[in-house]
Order: structure tokens, then sequence, then C-alpha cells
């Protein structure tokens, strides 16, 4: 006979995936903070049910399965986190005013440490910087979430057809469908998640320190060099987003609250597998959190930014409220 499993082995061998289970809530969610309580409730869910487990498949794939259907249940209650892009066509008037929806739930970056995809970490399938790219994400909110969950199975997982059938409990054949329906949906969507993501090369981090001067130094005009013709330039909750160098400068121009060098501070972040910076403003004599940044690069140069104005997430982040007089991302 064979020793009852304790409560305690549960831990012991759970906890070192805790990471990759919120790399995947997150997927299916679209949200850090979504994806952190449902690994705590597919956690406590586990630990109740632990004393039934009877090591039919491995602990990583039962907690995988717990997981998404937490995520899958989550979901019935919830609507798909967009990005606006993903809702209507470009602003054209960069000075035209800007509309707030306080009402849409937003996507959000994730930390790259948070999600197991930090440059200290080992890569793996499961944590893997190719499969939590912002634009990725926002393309799997455009899925139903059965669709979303058989594709991050079956395309980031490489779970089986049958595994994932009992996982969303659907037959083999209908996963062969449903998955089919999801690729397709996907096939036009850029960075799929068989791209690879290279590390930056000398020239991209060169261009990185043009962009945190342009803003550090209120030179908003050097903008226009660094953008790629087809820049994106998008800030939930604000509903419109903006597309080309000139429009995007303009913008930040005209909206940005800095009036001069050292108004701005930019501190570097690391979120879904990308380069990105927080953004201090100068208020009553101290620099103070005021939104995130994640930027998405091409050989051309910088291809889209996704700012966040969710102060929040300087928490999630591990970033202070305020910064030293002297903190900048060029030092």
């Amino acid at each position: 006979m064979t020793d009852k499993p304790t409560n305690e082995d549960f831990l012991r061998q759970a906890d070192p995936m805790r990471r990759e289970l919120l790399a995947h809530c997150y997927r299916m969610m679209g949200s850090v903070h979504d994806a952190e309580d449902l690994v705590q409730e597919t956690y406590l869910r586990a630990w109740r049910a632990y004393d039934g487990f009877e090591g039919r498949s491995s602990l990583r794939t039962w907690l995988y399965r717990i997981a998404t259907t937490t995520c899958l249940t989550a979901l019935e209650s919830r609507g798909r986190r967009p990005l606006p892009t993903g809702l209507g066509a470009p602003s054209t008037e960069a000075t035209a005013p800007l509309v707030q929806d306080t009402e849409v739930p937003w996507l959000e970056p994730v930390p790259d440490a948070l999600a197991g995809a930090g440059a200290d970490d080992p890569a793996s399938i499961v944590t893997s910087r190719e499969s939590i790219r912002l634009a990725l994400i926002a393309a799997l909110q455009h899925l139903p979430p059965r669709q979303r969950a058989v594709l991050i199975l079956r395309d980031v997982l490489r779970w089986k057809a049958a595994e994932v059938a009992e996982a969303v409990g659907v037959s083999t054949a209908a996963v062969n469908s449903i998955l089919q329906r999801a690729r397709a949906q996907l096939k036009d969507v850029s960075p799929t998640m068989d791209d690879p993501v290279e590390p930056l090369t000398r020239e991209q981090r060169e261009q990185l320190d043009r962009y945190v001067a342009a803003f550090e130094n209120y030179d908003i005009d050097s903008l226009v060099d660094l953008f790629t013709e087809d820049a994106v330039w998008e800030m939930p909750p604000f509903v419109g987003w903006y597309q080309g160098p000139r429009t995007i400068a303009e913008l930040v121009k005209v909206r940005c609250p800095a009036e001069k060098a050292g108004d701005l501070r930019m501190v570097p972040i690391a979120a879904n597998g990308q380069p990105g910076f927080a953004l201090y403003h100068l208020e009553d004599g101290v620099h103070r959190r005021f939104a995130l940044m994640v930027l998405t690069l091409s050989g051309q140069g910088i291809s889209h930014v996704g700012m966040f104005f969710e102060l929040r997430l300087f928490d999630t982040f591990g970033l202070p409220e305020t910064l030293p007089a002297e903190a900048s991302a060029t030092k």
C-alpha cells in the first residue's frame, strides 16, 4: 500500500508551479489582478481536493485542469478585456478631447518576473515570453472563453487533444473543431504564438535610450524619428487610439502634463516579455507615479506603445509611489 498524500506534500510540490499557473490564468483573463485571485482560488480548490488526488495524471496537469475550470467559471460573469484598438478605428485628431471609459474592464500588463518570464528564469513553454506578449493577450480576448482555453492548452501548453477534452468538458472531436475555429480567428494576428522573442539589439537599446531622453528632456519632436510609419499609441481607459509618428508626437505634446525638461522621469520595467517604462510626473516638487508604458519594437523602430493609467499596477510591479530626485531610466 502507498501512503495517503498529505497537504504538506501538496504544498511542497505545488508551490513552485505558482508563477506558471499565474501566467496561464493571465492568458485566460487578461488581468494580472484577476489572475492572482484565480490562482489563489485554484490552490484553495486543490488543497481541499488533494486527499482524493489519485495520481492518474501529474500534479501539474491536475492543477492546470483546476485552474482552467476556475477561469472558465469566472469568465461566465465577466466580459472580455480589450485594448482601445479592439474597439474601433483610430482617432484622426490628436487635439480632439480625450474620451475616458472607466466601465470597460481594460486589458492589463503583467510583470515578467510575476509570470515567470524574467531574464533570470529558465525558459519554459508554460511561462515563455512569446505567449504573454501584449498583442497576443489582446487577441486572445476576442475569442470566446472555451475557444481561448482550448487554444492555450493546445498551442501554449502543448497538451494532447484528449487531455484538453477532459479539462474543458467536451469530446476530443469537439476540441479539434474548437481549435480550428480559434486558430482561424487569430490567423492574422501578429505576433503569433510561434514567433520567437529575440533579445534586444544594441540599436534597439540605443533607441530606447533616445526615447527616454526625449521624454525626460521634453524634446517631443524627437519622438517622430523613433516610431515606425504605422506605429500605434493607445492608453486605456481612454477609448481613442492614434497611429503614425507625427500624430503620436502631437498627442504627447498636447496631452502630456509635462511642460519642461525634468517634469518626467522614467524607470525601466519588463512587462509581457517586452521593454517598458514607469512614468513619474513632477507634482509639488515630487515625482509621483503617473502611468506605465509597454513598448513593442520592430527592426524599423517602436511600433506600438500601450500606456496604462491604472495606478495600482505600480504596486503589482513593485514600484514606489514617488521617486528620489535622481532616479531616472538613463542613469
